[in-house]
């Protein structure tokens, strides 16, 4: 069972390098000032999320992680700029899910494709032997920049998906990337 693993992305000429770890309560303020998630507005909020990612890791079925950036100054603290999430992993089960968000402040930097690979190339090696086969992105069809995202991780185009409101009000984009033979 992996109870914990830090990741890390490269840095590119215009980025710092990136550090993935598992959420923790010391990242609730941070997240509830990051998340895009509407429902994620209070410390109390935060708090029930960064718990749930918690038990997901202790239950080895979502592996949450809080994506990092080195602060500006060398003392200065590590600043959130994301999130990546392996879930609906199981033994002999040939597919998960993968998903992920950037904070605003932190887009057009390289962040989600960067974490998302470093969390693809983990999540291939780590569950290759309980039949992990593919991982699937999936994103509603209004969010092109999750597009490209997934092309700049080899995540494939499968096929579109039918709206399902209300948790899916709008057809979504299915993308796939398979463990290397």
């Amino acid at each position: 069972m992996i109870t914990s693993v830090t990741l890390r992305a490269a840095a590119t000429a215009t980025a710092p390098a990136l550090v993935l770890r598992p959420w923790c309560a010391d990242d609730v303020v941070a997240l509830v000032e990051a998340s895009p998630d509407p429902g994620l507005r209070s410390e109390d909020d935060g708090l029930r999320w960064v718990r749930a990612q918690e038990r997901g890791w202790a239950a080895g079925v979502r592996f949450g992680f809080a994506v990092l950036e080195p602060g500006p100054g060398p003392s200065s603290p590590a600043r959130l700029v994301g999130n990546v999430v392996l879930k609906e992993v199981a033994p002999g089960k040939a597919a998960a899910e993968v998903g992920y968000w950037t904070a605003a402040e932190a887009r057009g930097r390289g962040v989600a494709p960067r974490a998302l690979e470093a969390l693809t190339t983990w999540s291939l090696d780590a569950f290759r032997a309980d039949g992990l086969e593919r991982l699937e992105l999936l994103h509603q069809v209004d969010n092109p920049a999750s597009c490209r995202v997934a092309a700049k991780c080899g995540y494939a185009y499968d096929r579109t998906l039918a709206c399902a409101p209300p948790a899916f009000p709008l057809d979504g984009h299915l993308h796939v990337r398979r463990a290397a033979s």
